[in-house]
């Protein structure tokens, strides 16, 4: 379970940004997940329950974003959001697509004290 991994490199990035900020407790953690992050949101959750005791984030609320995948078309220039993994524009049909959005993870804020 990677998941384990990735908490604790995240809790650690927390650590660092709360010591600049001179800040003794963090209160809440805000990630955005990608759908094709390959991180399981569920797994991430209780892996950071876990490790978050005896840190700056032993009280924290954990929240989530998922983030459904999001495409950019290059025949028709359509942006669009994807429910499932399925690289084809719903516009035009097209396969040929980039990825904009939804492949990775982020710490997108911490509210500290």
């Amino acid at each position: 379970m990677h998941e384990y991994s990735v908490v604790q490199a995240l809790l650690e990035q927390i650590e660092d940004i709360a010591q600049q900020n001179e800040a003794t407790k963090v209160s809440k953690v805000v990630v955005k997940i990608g759908v094709m992050s390959g991180i399981e949101a569920h797994l991430l959750e209780i892996a950071f329950n876990t490790f978050k005791e005896k840190t700056i984030c032993d009280q924290a609320e954990f929240v989530m974003n998922i983030q459904v995948i999001t495409i950019r078309c290059r025949s028709c220039q359509e942006e669009n959001e994807l429910q499932k993994v399925h690289y084809c524009c719903p516009a035009c049909s097209s396969t040929d697509v980039d990825v904009i959005d939804g492949e990775d993870m982020f710490l997108m804020s911490l509210e500290m004290e």
